[in-house]
């Protein structure tokens, strides 16, 4: 059973828990088309969000062009300040230098679901004294997968002291 059969599924007894009424029918297909181009999409999602972990790993701007769309928007909360950047302002960010931390930096990819050629994903970025959980829109674009958008939430550890460096 895929993540979208059991998705159905839990709505389906959501729905008859919450209302008391009798269970829907619900078409899942379950052939093994669908789990092949599940994979597939997962396995473009994963590659463009490999690009962007490999930004924040060197800092080199290329990886980010990789990884997003020329159109896309990176926006956050910090520090009460909301932040809206386009890729070319993001991008900026990144001079090339690798974080002198760098080697007890942990990310990982949460969670990733698609339908056809669009997609969404959560990344979360441990950097020691932040945690970042970054949530991505995906598109697929002709044969590639790219991240249409990224919003964040920084979680400032208390127990760190803010630095004045810059947290990609």
């Amino acid at each position: 059973m895929n993540q979208q059969q059991i998705r159905s599924l839990l709505a389906v007894a959501l729905v008859t828990f919450t209302t008391g009424a009798q269970a829907l029918q619900v078409d899942v297909p379950a052939n093994r088309q669908t789990a092949q181009q599940d994979s597939a999409a997962q396995q473009g999602m994963r590659q463009a969000i490999q690009h962007y972990f490999s930004g924040q790993a060197t800092g080199e701007a290329s990886h980010m062009r990789q990884a997003f769309l020329p159109s896309a928007r990176i926006e956050s909360v910090r520090d009460g300040k909301f932040t809206s950047l386009s890729l070319d302002e993001f991008c900026a960010l990144f001079k090339g230098k690798v974080a002198d931390n760098e080697a007890s930096r942990v990310r990982t990819i949460d969670f990733m679901d698609a339908s056809g050629n669009a997609g969404t994903a959560r990344v979360t970025l441990n950097y020691g004294a932040v945690v970042i959980t970054d949530y991505f829109l995906l598109l697929k674009v002709g044969d590639e997968w790219k991240i249409a958008n990224k919003i964040s939430y920084f979680d400032r550890k208390e127990s760190v002291r803010p630095s004045n460096a810059a947290i990609r």
